[in-house]
C-alpha cells in the first residue's frame, strides 16, 4: 500500500510540469456580443458573470488552474465552451447561427444547465436569483427575436 501511494504522489508531482496553456486568445471589442447588441450594464454584468469565463475569450483562471490535474479538465472544459459559443466572436457568426445560439442560450438559462454547477461553487458572483436569470433569458429572447426580424428569420422550432 505503501509503494502505491508513493507512485500515486510521484505521478503527481511530475504531472505538475505540463502546466496548461492560460493565454487567451486576442480580442475585439467590436466582434464582442455585448458591445455589437447594446447591452445594459446591468444585464451585461450578469451575462460576463455567469458566461465570459467559458465563452469567450476573456477567461480569469483561478489560482486552481495551476494544478494538474484539474487544469486540464478546467481548459477542455474552455475550449467546448468557446466551441459552442464565444461571446467575444459573435459578429462573425451568421445571423441564422447568431439567433439559434441566443435561443439556446436562453433555454440553457432558463433549465437550470447554465452556469453549471461546479461553476458556480467558486464563483458566487454567477449564482443568479431567480430575478437575475429572468433578466438574461428576455435579453437573449430578445436579441434573438430583434436579429430574427431584421433578417426575416423564421423563428425557432423546438423539436
Amino acid at each position: 500500500m505503501k509503494k502505491v501511494l508513493v507512485v500515486l504522489l510521484m505521478a503527481f508531482i511530475i504531472i505538475q510540469f505540463f502546466p496548461i496553456d492560460r493565454e487567451n486568445p486576442p480580442t475585439n471589442e467590436g466582434m464582442d456580443f455585448l458591445t455589437i447588441k447594446n447591452t445594459p450594464e446591468s444585464t451585461a454584468t450578469l451575462i460576463r458573470n455567469g458566461c465570459y469565463d467559458c465563452h469567450s475569450n476573456e477567461t480569469k483562471y483561478p489560482w486552481y488552474t495551476n494544478v494538474q490535474p484539474i487544469a486540464w479538465f478546467l481548459k477542455d472544459h474552455i475550449e467546448e465552451g468557446r466551441k459552442e459559443l464565444n461571446f467575444s466572436t459573435f459578429a462573425t457568426y451568421e445571423p441564422k447561427r447568431q439567433a439559434h445560439k441566443l435561443f439556446e442560450a436562453a433555454e440553457m438559462v432558463q433549465t437550470g444547465e447554465m452556469p453549471l454547477d461546479s461553476y458556480e461553487l467558486g464563483h458566487p458572483e454567477a449564482q443568479f436569483t431567480e430575478a437575475q436569470r429572468n433578466e438574461i433569458i428576455k435579453y437573449f429572447k430578445k436579441v434573438e427575436g430583434d436579429i430574427r426580424l431584421e433578417y426575416s428569420l423564421p423563428a425557432e422550432v423546438v423539436k
